[in-house]
């Protein structure tokens, strides 16, 4: 569960370089700070009220204006991918020779470049959006690695008119990699977690970070987290987790690298989707790779259709938590997790069985 060293801290006051590029093919239509204005200060609350305040994240644009590419967008053959392959390293390399004059990149702990939104596909056909996170072979610039960079290119925009409120929250879910989370939807799309984490879904309506990824940022503490490892009953009360304070997540642990993860979720903080409060159960499995699916919400009412309606939010899986009365089993581990009642504030009362 620890972040290996190399990514960006998600504690404390974080720096995150922003610059606005162009190309001769595709010139950036209107000022570049209207591109920044697409992200913040939005981004930069989402995180404050993600984390609690743990988080300060300072955007900082050194240039106001378009960075002009030496090169045709289409010059650099950008595709989708995870590694700094030939076109992005030859894109970087030559950002930070243009960036260079007027950024020390050594000030800063994260980069976002900010494409202008006419290069290349619409996100709706291809979305290019990408991060290279925690990566030792990037491009350097003022002798520091450009480790943990995000790229965002086309806006995010379902056709709902939301754009202007959400399409933004791409940024959030490319800055998760460079705080180390992985990706949690799959190659069939948010089927595995749907909208109850940013990194699974980041279109349409706003959401959190689950409260197993707010632990391993350290937006939780050790003494808010309960653990059931033993054979036996225990009853935990879990407070929302959109609250600060109070305990907020329990753990079932299976093997070293899995277990069950149980919170509490309502329509508050960064969550506005959410069509049936109550409690969130979820297998983590942190040997399964980003993108291969490391984390499976367990569907209380599977089949049901769902509860909401909101555009691009998975609906099967909107009304997934479970209410008093309801159970959740594992015959092969002798596992049953039950709610067993709502209290006041919105806490729930959980009971897990282990035989």
């Amino acid at each position: 569960m620890p972040t290996p060293p190399g990514y960006t801290p998600s504690t404390g006051e974080v720096s995150a370089l922003n610059l606005m590029i162009d190309f001769p093919d595709a010139e950036g239509e209107g000022p570049a700070l209207d591109r920044l204005a697409e992200f913040f200060p939005q981004t930069s609350e989402w995180f404050t009220t993600s984390s609690y305040g743990r988080l300060d994240y300072r955007p900082h644009a050194p240039v106001d204006e378009w960075l002009r590419m030496p090169k045709p967008f289409t010059a650099y053959g950008i595709e989708r991918g995870s590694p700094y392959e030939p076109g992005y390293r030859e894109l970087v390399e030559d950002l930070v020779e243009v960036a260079d004059p007027v950024v020390d990149f050594a000030a800063y702990d994260l980069v976002n470049v900010l494409v202008t939104p006419n290069a290349g596909p619409s996100a709706l056909d291809t979305v290019l959006s990408v991060t290279f996170s925690g990566n030792d072979e990037a491009p350097h610039a003022d002798g520091v690695p450009l480790a943990n960079t995000s790229f965002v290119y086309s806006r995010q925009d379902d056709g709902s008119g939301s754009y202007e409120e959400t399409g933004y929250r791409v940024l959030p879910h490319e800055n998760g990699h460079v705080f180390g989370l992985p990706d949690l939807y799959t190659a069939e799309g948010g089927g595995a977690v749907g909208h109850w984490d940013i990194m699974s879904e980041d279109w349409g309506a706003n959401n959190d970070f689950l409260g197993w990824h707010k632990w391993k940022l350290g937006w939780l503490d050790n003494e808010q987290v309960r653990c059931a490892s033993a054979p036996g009953t225990v009853e935990y009360l879990l407070t929302p987790l959109a609250e600060p304070g109070g305990p907020k997540l329990a753990i079932v642990p299976l093997t070293e690298d899995s277990g069950y993860a149980i919170e509490v979720r309502t329509r508050a903080g960064n969550d506005e989707a959410v069509c049936r409060p109550g409690v969130l159960i979820y297998r983590v499995a942190s040997g399964v790779d980003t993108g291969q699916g490391p984390i499976a919400v367990a569907d209380s009412a599977r089949g049901s259709g769902g509860c909401t309606r909101s555009p691009n939010v998975h609906a099967e899986l909107s009304d997934a938590t479970y209410r008093p009365g309801q159970s959740f089993g594992d015959r092969r581990h002798g596992l049953s997790i039950s709610v067993v009642a709502e209290e006041d504030g919105d806490a729930y009362r959980v009971r897990v069985t282990r035989s």
